[in-house]
């Protein structure tokens, strides 16, 4: 009889383990939670990025993108990215754009935003997570989570595709990569690093990397990486973060 109790104790706690196996949406959940969590829903947070300042604003859903600069004239250039679409104004006044034109900045200001803000965003609706499976970089464990878009609320872009690797500890973005199809295409596989917490947000700059051969599959670029065969393309540097909470 203590036998057979013995077996079963073992039988329901080894089924318990494995119900305890996360999925993607699990763990970019985490992921979100240890980077800010409920804290990126009312944050207002700017910074500065090869010489443009950029500010994004959240409440009750609602936000606002923007990308303030200076054009060669001295004019104030800024571009708002809304839930109401996009705008640019010039010296605060509107300016009327092409479709394409207007399409291609408000992209450009949303990636900016994207990277800096991640892992936030990635539990949106429009984004379709897959978990690969674990694998391991530098003698670290990851998740490999790879992203696509739905073509209904996913942007221009959506057709781009991306992985990312969530440490199993630590359930931080360490690495990603992802692949894009404007200007001819391209790779990349980028290295967080510079780690700091902003009142409760966590932010990173990278190192780029770029792979040229453009049929290289997203998950094969950790071991090319780890062989030194990626070439450094930049270093994508945030400076002058700064957060605030709305109440």
């Amino acid at each position: 009889m203590k036998k057979i109790t013995l077996l079963l104790l073992i039988s329901i706690f080894s089924i318990s383990c494995q119900q305890k196996e996360l999925d993607a949406k699990e763990i970019i959940n985490k992921s979100i939670e240890v980077s800010g969590g409920k804290k990126y829903d009312s944050a207002t947070i700017s910074f500065n990025f090869r010489n443009r300042h950029y500010k994004s604003t959240r409440k009750n859903g609602q936000y606002q993108l923007e990308r303030h600069q200076e054009d060669s004239l001295g004019n104030k250039i800024i571009d708002k990215l809304s839930n109401n679409g996009f705008t640019r104004t010039k010296n605060n006044e509107n300016i009327a754009l092409a479709d394409s034109t207007a399409s291609a900045y408000s992209n450009s200001v949303n990636s900016v935003h994207y990277f800096v803000q991640l892992p936030y965003g990635l539990n949106g609706e429009a984004v379709n997570k897959n978990l690969l499976g674990k694998d391991s970089i530098k003698g670290k464990e990851y998740y490999e989570i790879k992203v696509s878009f739905n073509q209904d609320g996913g942007g221009t872009d959506y057709e781009d595709e991306y992985l990312y690797w969530i440490n199993t500890n630590t359930f931080k973005v360490d690495y990603l990569a992802y692949s894009y199809h404007v200007n001819e295409g391209g790779i990349r596989f980028r290295e967080a690093f510079n780690e700091r917490m902003v009142n409760g947000i966590r932010f990173v700059d990278y190192k780029n990397f770029a792979e040229d051969d453009l049929s290289t599959p997203l998950e094969s670029l950790d071991k090319l990486y780890e062989a030194g065969e990626l070439e450094l393309f930049s270093e994508i540097i945030t400076e002058d973060i700064e957060v605030s909470f709305s109440e």
